[in-house]
């Protein structure tokens, strides 16, 4: 599936946004298929909140609406994404997807109108039975798996009422589920590049970094999230550990500690230290703890024992990151 998801990432980056919403909602309903529900609902979640698109458009054909509610059913919750996609009478959908599955298909399907194929197949192509529509019309999900191809229509297999139970219990059919981390990863980053997010002014930033670490809630009045941030640091404050550093700050450094005088350690970022913990070391200021963050000839650089070195273009730039970060892992 490298191949695949190397398409849908470039697709993500630079396609038209419809095909942006389509390859989203492939991709979801291939990480759900494969028992990954909680990977596929972060996609999901990550797409509406970049780009803000209505829910319907990642299931814009019955197939693949019919699909999410089937998974819905077997998973016996629909997740807060769906609020807005509407309910669907199952057992209506149930009969019409049977029907489709069982109908003969003809080389000219898609080709002519519908009204003109029963006449012409009967003379140029003879409509037959379709393998894989049949092996799931009979839920035979093995003979699916062999039969799917390198782009499976997971749509049509999510939404057969019989087989979604065993798709939500783990049956992973395509043996993906320890794959879909990556793939939910690999997307999440590149709607985030695609669609960054506008952070706005350093209390915005910095709410923002407490929400994603789960210390404020998603909505709220950006008033009250403000009051909750660390208490800011007084100039007098930044002036000493200036004069005791022996290096004047950077300007979006200074009005970080004007908005709050460092920040706990979190999943993805260390301890960024205040105004009263900043030390410098060879001429090199250490910004965080463990050192991992240093501010070096006016530069901010980062250090990572597996990821290596970042050069920054400011300390503001480094927070951004953290937050793409921190965005991507919830």
């Amino acid at each position: 599936m490298q191949d695949y998801l190397e398409a849908a990432v470039r697709d993500v980056l630079t396609a038209p946004e419809a095909r942006v919403d389509d390859q989203v909602g492939y991709a979801a309903l291939l990480l759900a298929i494969s028992g990954a529900l909680d990977e596929a609902d972060r996609l999901v979640t990550q797409w509406q909140a970049r780009t803000e698109r209505p829910v319907d458009a990642l299931a814009a054909d019955p197939v693949r609406a019919r699909a999410w509610a089937m998974l819905f059913e077997a998973r016996g919750v629909r997740p807060d994404w769906a609020e807005g996609l509407p309910p669907l009478d199952l057992g209506a959908e149930e009969r019409a997807h049977t029907a489709a599955l069982r109908r003969p298909v003809s080389d000219l399907d898609g080709v002519l109108p519908p009204g003109l194929v029963a006449e012409v197949v009967k003379h140029v192509a003879p409509s037959r039975p379709d393998r894989v529509r049949t092996a799931l019309a009979e839920a035979d999900l093995a003979l699916w798996a062999s039969l799917a191809g390198p782009r499976p229509d997971v749509a049509a297999l999510a939404a057969t009422r019989a087989l979604a139970p065993a798709l939500v219990a783990g049956a992973d059919p395509l043996g993906l589920r320890d794959w879909a981390p990556s793939c939910a990863g690999a997307l999440i980053a590149a709607l985030h590049e695609r669609y960054p997010p506008d952070l706005g002014t350093w209390p915005d930033l910095v709410a923002e970094i407490l929400r994603l670490r789960g210390a404020e809630p998603a909505a709220g009045p950006l008033l009250r999230r403000r009051a909750t941030l660390p208490p800011p640091a007084s100039e007098a404050a930044i002036r000493s550990a200036e004069l005791r550093l022996g290096v004047e700050l950077p300007a979006d450094h200074r009005d970080f500690l004007r908005t709050c005088d460092g920040l706990p350690a979190d999943v993805v970022f260390p301890r960024l230290l205040g105004t009263a913990d900043l030390r410098a070391e060879n001429g090199v200021v250490v910004l965080s703890e463990p050192a991992g963050l240093l501010l070096s000839a006016g530069h901010v650089v980062e250090v990572d024992p597996v990821l290596g070195t970042t050069v920054h273009a400011s300390f503001r730039a480094a927070l951004v990151k953290h937050a793409a970060l921190l965005a991507q892992a919830s």
